[in-house]
């Protein structure tokens, strides 16, 4: 049967009916849609798939949402209607999704019907609905592997994303000045309603919120990817690049005034040090306690002339300066204080220049929390310097580190929170059965790459063969916590930190 140019079956035809009704009634269930919506939204959905007549059939409770869509699109590429490539599918079924998804006016006035209720029941609100429209692939999320290792800086979180692939720090640098199409990027507001084109996401399902931070427009929203609970993406309204400065500091700490639960923070706003998107200044915050926020302050460090701060070299793998107090503009002020200071700081010895070749090499990832009534600020030092024996980066993961982590470290590892690649999955696996059968690691192309590390490690710990995932997991939390000590520009030996408490002392004194 031919419908609107796409060539469906009459079973086919058939379940798509089914599937549009199924669909429908997700929405009204859902809170998307107004039971007065549905005719609507059904028609909007046969448009979609290429069909011109809809016979109804009997309303049930429906399946789950993945179902429903797989079944759509399974008949959707089966008639022409959509193309059978995994990024086609996805546009498509966000297209569908997009049928069911409020207009903005009406979220951004329920997002601050909630709000005036609590800042908290705002966000509840609006998490779930960016789950319920299917934005937050809920269940893709669900399969990315996690699991916590005990370090000597307490215990971190290891993850494994299988759905994000890994970035090359070079590739992320050259995208800092690409110039862009329309959106700029995948983070401007201009994806709202997007409907996405090839090698750029589909966005029909998406709602943002606009805010005002510390005078200036900027928007929130839910990353897609959720790496913690209520992974959130706070982002400018221009799109500029990243910059770590006084209004950064003022807009994180402005965040969390308007948003207690939630922490904040920003990533470094140079490459290497930075996060996969250097070209449009945002922030990336939720609702998740950080192995770094449980860290305790080491070593105290005198505030000159600020009674009513409180600072300290925090006990973290990287070099980190918690500021607390319960003056925001006080806090920011100090902040951008040590931020010049550590533009300009040199230290050869340490392998710290603050600039070669007119390239500035030192900025800083702050991340922003509210501690009751105070405000709390921590400062993780950065610096993007280059060597021949480190082309990548002196305080990126070094080359041996690489088989477990090459992409740059951000604000979410800084914090404790290690984003693995996917290929390890298989990787590992493959490591784990050529240890347990005795094979050659060398001479498996999955396996090469980590031969090394595992031969090391197993004539080390000698595991039993049942022992073997849970030792490999604890090895990848060891690497990972050196990833994080590469980084250090003021690394733990005694000598490091007498420099980094050296440092601070002056940083902190009034001008």
């Amino acid at each position: 049967m031919v419908t609107g140019g796409a060539v469906y079956t009459e079973a086919a035809q058939r379940a798509c009916w089914r599937g549009v009704a199924d669909l429908a009634e997700y929405g009204v269930r859902r809170g998307l849609l107004e039971p007065e919506d549905r005719v609507d939204a059904v028609n909007l959905l046969l448009d979609a798939l290429g069909l011109e007549s809809f016979e109804a059939p009997e309303r049930r409770d429906p399946p789950p949402l993945e179902e429903i869509l797989g079944g759509l699109l399974d008949a959707a590429c089966g008639a022409g209607a959509c193309e059978g490539s995994p990024a086609a599918r996805d546009r498509f079924d966000t297209r569908l999704m997009g049928c069911l998804t409020p207009r903005p006016g009406e979220v951004i006035r329920r997002f601050r019907e909630e709000y005036r209720v609590s800042p908290q029941r705002a966000t509840d609100w609006y998490y779930q609905f960016s789950r319920d429209t299917d934005y937050i692939r809920t269940y893709r999320v669900k399969k990315d592997l996690r699991w916590n290792v005990l370090t000597e800086y307490g215990e971190m979180t290891m993850t494994i994303n299988r759905s994000k692939p890994e970035k090359d720090p070079r590739d992320i640098a050259a995208a800092r000045n690409r110039a862009g199409g329309y959106p700029a990027c995948a983070l401007c507001r201009e994806c709202e309603g997007y409907a996405g084109r090839a090698g750029f996401p589909a966005r029909q399902n998406h709602r943002v919120i606009p805010l005002t931070l510390a005078g200036a427009p900027w928007y929130l929203q839910y990353s897609p990817y959720v790496y913690y609970p209520e992974h959130c993406i706070v982002l400018q309204k221009e799109h500029a690049p990243m910059r770590v400065d006084r209004a950064a500091f003022d807009r994180l700490l402005d965040f969390v005034r308007q948003f207690p639960h939630y922490f904040v923070g920003s990533n470094a706003d140079l490459p290497v040090v930075g996060g996969s998107i250097l070209s449009h200044e945002h922030f990336q915050g939720g609702r998740c306690t950080f192995p770094m926020e449980r860290a305790p302050v080491e070593r105290e460090i005198p505030v000159p002339g600020r009674p009513g701060v409180a600072a300290g070299a925090v006990r973290w793998p990287m070099s980190v300066l918690r500021l607390r107090g319960a003056d925001p503009e006080e806090l920011a002020a100090l902040a951008e204080q040590v931020r010049l200071a550590w533009r300009e700081y040199r230290n050869e010895a340490l392998g710290l220049l603050p600039e070669t070749g007119g390239a500035p090499h030192h900025t800083l990832t702050p991340v922003a929390r509210r501690r009751g009534a105070d405000y709390e600020l921590d400062l993780v030092f950065r610096s993007n310097i280059a060597s021949a024996e480190h082309p990548l980066g002196v305080f990126h993961p070094h080359e041996e580190l690489h088989h477990i982590k090459k992409e740059n470290i951000g604000l979410i590892e800084v914090m404790g929170l290690a984003v693995l690649p996917a290929r390890l999955e298989a990787e590992l696996g493959c490591v784990e059965e050529l240890l347990r059968a005795g094979g050659d690691l060398r001479a498996h192309p999955l396996a090469a790459p980590h031969a090394d590390w595992a031969e090391e490690l197993y004539a080390r710990r000698r595991p039993a063969p049942g022992e073997l995932p849970a030792v490999l997991r604890d090895e990848v939390g060891r690497v990972f916590q050196r990833v994080l000590a590469c980084c250090a520009v003021f690394p733990r030996t005694p000598a490091g930190q007498g420099a980094f408490v050296s440092f601070l002392e002056k940083a902190l004194r009034r001008p």
